[in-house]
């Protein structure tokens, strides 16, 4: 444990029903479901590493990793996905979102050269591409997208949490 932080890897239904209640306590926006049931799945798999951040004993926020991106500039070029970084307001600022990073970008160069990341456009994701920037990720030449298609000259798209710019980091 690193300044009262640890990280663990989803591995029990205790701890997906933990994350889902807990994102639906701290988040609005988030919706009560199967999502994390998915992603214990995907972890008991290998498809997925899902890290949960704790601050002492209590939960701080969590992080994946997804080997198959979804982007498929990443599919192609087998780049992993660094996806749904979220720290709870009240940790932030503690060095929990880089230790989040540090530990999956450790795990990824394990296997590969490179991992990537989608980012928010809009200002609620401005601490998030400081961040990215700070650790050296750069955007991937790609431009914009809007679910995962990219966003053509001339076109309207909505601003909310699906249009993302993706970034890459050589590991």
């Amino acid at each position: 444990m690193t300044n009262g932080i640890s990280l663990r890897q989803l591995s029990s239904l205790d701890e997906a029903e933990m994350l889902n209640k807990e994102f639906a306590a701290h988040f609005p926006w988030y919706r009560q479901g199967d999502y994390y049931m998915r992603c214990l799945e995907e972890n008991r798999s290998g498809k997925r590493i899902t890290l949960m951040a704790f601050y002492g004993e209590e939960l701080a926020g969590c992080c994946h990793l997804i080997y198959e991106s979804k982007y498929p500039y990443f599919a192609e070029q087998k780049i992993p996905e660094v996806n749904d970084l979220n720290v709870f307001q009240e940790y932030r600022r503690k060095g929990i979102a880089s230790k989040l990073l540090d530990e999956l970008e450790n795990r990824a160069s394990e296997t590969f050269k490179h991992i990537g990341l989608g980012v928010g456009l809009y200002k609620d994701y401005g601490n998030a591409q400081r961040l990215y920037g700070q650790r050296g990720y750069m955007m991937d030449g790609n431009g914009l997208t809007y679910n995962n298609v990219e966003v053509k000259p001339g076109t309207d798209v909505f601003v909310d949490d699906e249009l993302l710019i993706y970034l890459i980091k050589e590991l």
